[in-house]
């Protein structure tokens, strides 16, 4: 039998979360069931190769309303998919595999890199990464805790 590396942690319908492996420490992301995968906001996406597999080097902005503090990060291709947007849309798109820092786990998951200016999170976290342990409240927020003050007024483009 399988068991979970977190027994039944609580989250709520949004958190803040970090991806320690890009030097990102607060991306606020949006906690969503009805996605099977989690989703970053990615650009200037850029696939290579490098001993013989397939790579991606790729930039992201953590904040909401800011061009500040964008990093880039290179990682392997984990795998390519369509992913169906909750419009209908249905995208092709690169899936990497990252560690990420939820509500004081760490966990690691498929995300898949996508342009989400658009959308009112940086990252998605879908049901791959949930069903680890976790238990969403949809009435809660940040139960993980807040981003300190600087992160939150540079997310609302407050630098």
């Amino acid at each position: 039998m399988t068991r979970s590396t977190h027994s039944n942690t609580s989250t709520g319908w949004r958190e803040w979360v970090s991806l320690p492996e890009l030097g990102v420490d607060w991306i606020k992301a949006k906690i969503d069931t009805g996605a099977r995968t989690s989703s970053l906001h990615a650009f200037d996406i850029e696939e290579f190769r490098r001993d013989d597999a397939d790579w991606v080097r790729f930039a992201v902005r953590p904040w909401q309303e800011s061009l500040a503090d964008a990093v880039t990060h290179e990682c392997p291709v984990h795998d390519r998919r369509a992913v169906r947007s909750s419009s209908g849309h249905a995208e092709d798109r690169l899936v990497v595999m990252l560690r990420m820092r939820l509500v004081g786990q760490d966990v690691q998951g498929e995300v898949t890199l996508t342009n989400r200016d658009e959308m009112g999170f940086r990252m998605l976290i879908g049901r791959q990464v949930l069903r680890r342990g976790f238990i969403v409240d949809p009435a809660k927020s940040f139960l993980g805790g807040r981003a300190p003050k600087e992160a939150r007024r540079r997310n609302r483009g407050r630098d």
